[in-house]
């Protein structure tokens, strides 16, 4: 998989989506915002699917931050609650992924692992709940309170419930990735 040619699609197929709203909030461009719109979303869908077989935390991590990047710069000025709420998920997703970075220095890691505490409420599976596990866990519940937004298009709580699919499989990956440095 070419990372930034696939990062780059998914750029185009958010760009897509936000273009097919406009549309379909505009007199007379209803048709072609819904042209734009679902072809957003169903590319969207079958990139974040991609993602997902392909079971790797970074290509999964990194598909959701350019993805709420670009939700972010569409963003109206004005929601501010929107706004907040997707930076501190961007930031979380950086600090996830810096926690790649530290994992595939399996003595960094084992070092930072001595400073998690052992109750059970710090761990995943008994591995440490460090910023990877809690960005997927609350983008995960991010995700599934705008599935409850009423009179929402189907394909696109296809789209979220995939995206939220994605966050389980970074995670299940991502104790593996535990498992293979803490218990050699």
């Amino acid at each position: 998989m070419d990372l930034t040619g696939f990062l780059g699609e998914i750029t185009r197929f958010s760009n897509s989506i936000d273009i097919g709203r406009r549309g379909l909030a505009t007199d007379g461009g209803e048709r072609e915002g819904r042209i734009f719109f679902e072809r957003g979303i169903a590319g969207s869908l079958e990139l974040f699917q991609q993602a997902h077989e392909s079971a790797n935390p970074q290509v999964i991590l990194l598909s959701e931050l350019i993805f709420l990047q670009q939700e972010l710069q569409f963003c109206h000025e004005t929601d501010t609650i929107t706004q907040s709420s997707l930076t501190q998920a961007i930031q979380s997703f950086e600090d996830a992924l810096r926690c790649l970075k530290v994992i595939e220095n399996s003595s960094e890691y084992q070092s930072a692992e001595a400073t998690y505490p052992t109750a059970s409420k710090y761990r995943i599976h008994g591995f440490p709940k460090d910023a990877l596990h809690i960005a997927c866990i609350s983008h995960k519940t991010r995700l599934q309170n705008i599935l409850r937004t009423p009179g929402m298009n189907i394909i696109e709580k296809t789209l979220l419930q995939q995206r939220i699919l994605n966050m389980a499989a970074a995670q299940r990956s991502y104790v593996q990735k535990q498992r293979g440095v803490l218990l050699r």
